[in-house]
């Protein structure tokens, strides 16, 4: 399975689309472009048409990008031609102030496969906004970046079908001490989802980010370890929502929650895409009768394959 839709809202704001209709289009045809402020823009190229560097050169000069907070940046292609937008970001940051979310890499499957979304280094974006409160980071192919410190970032979320250790171990070397939420898509190892546990204790341990309100740690083959390891973890004493959807969790795995620490204190726990029996979905939600459980998406738990929800 795949991402096939593009977000319609981010960062608490519409999405509206620029893409390369607007290269030497009328503007009389098009539709008329919200205020720079009143929008989360998605810069994007489409598979084989103009170049990325063309839109985002047209987007600059259309948009006063001085009152741009939040960007996601969609497709940019797979020629050699094409600047990496992560460097284009960073050329351009004095032209985004205001910038506060960015969602890099916002490419739905009809696109380019999670798995095939080819990055480099994003130090750049890091190093340019300092004053980020959200990234969103969506493939891990070629992913890299230094460790960074920021004060500001409060939302950090990697979206992958195959999570590199590399990725999550510089996750843990960085200073973020105000991040109250931190996503990471484990995905599987045959697309480089190489994550151990031994990457995860830092984050489990809870020494790390101490503001940390929200931890997924999703789309998993091995979602099952994750969820005892998490059943025993100090940093989940203080989380208000936790994450263990879209992977292959199963009776195994819940059992394992329900015999660790207590989870009543959580407002929300997400366990979306399983393959949990009925009789174990009965047990969580009479253990935590006062959290708001997603068991939506049920696998057949006497299936013969197991999948996460997001791989290629």
């Amino acid at each position: 399975m795949g991402i096939w839709d593009e977000r319609e809202e981010y960062a608490g704001l519409p999405v509206f689309r620029f893409d390369q209709e607007r290269l030497g289009a009328d503007a009389a045809d098009l539709p008329d472009l919200p205020a720079a402020g009143a929008a989360a823009w998605r810069v994007t190229s489409d598979f084989d048409e103009e170049r990325f560097d063309d839109v985002w050169e047209m987007f600059r000069a259309s948009v006063d990008t001085t009152e741009v907070t939040a960007l996601l940046i969609g497709y940019w292609g797979e020629s050699d031609d094409v600047t990496y937008p992560a460097l284009l970001l960073a050329e351009a940051a004095a032209s985004f102030p205001k910038l506060d979310s960015l969602f890099f890499g916002e490419i739905t499957a009809g696109e380019s496969e999670i798995s095939w979304i080819v990055h480099g280094d994003i130090s750049p974006i890091v190093r340019a906004f300092p004053g980020l409160r959200r990234l969103d980071v969506r493939g891990s192919d070629g992913l890299v970046f230094e460790p960074f410190e920021s004060d500001a970032l409060e939302v950090l979320r990697f979206e992958s079908g195959g999570l590199p250790a590399s990725t999550v171990r510089t996750v843990a070397a960085c200073g973020l001490p105000n991040l109250r939420r931190l996503d990471l898509w484990i995905g599987v190892n045959a697309y480089g989802g190489d994550v151990s546990m031994d990457d995860l204790a830092p984050v489990l341990s809870g020494e790390r980010f101490p503001s940390l309100r929200h931890l997924g740690l999703e789309n998993a083959e091995w979602q099952d370890e994750i969820a005892a390891a998490v059943a025993a973890a100090p940093v989940v004493a203080r989380l208000e929502s936790l994450g263990l959807a879209r992977g292959m969790l199963t009776d195994t795995g819940a059992e394992a929650l329900l015999s660790g620490q207590p989870l009543t204190h959580l407002r929300r726990l997400d366990l979306h895409h399983h393959f949990l029996s009925d009789a174990m979905m009965a047990r969580l939600r009479n253990a935590l009768p006062g959290v708001e459980i997603d068991l939506g998406d049920q696998g057949d738990p006497e299936g013969a394959y197991f999948y996460v929800q997001v791989a290629e």
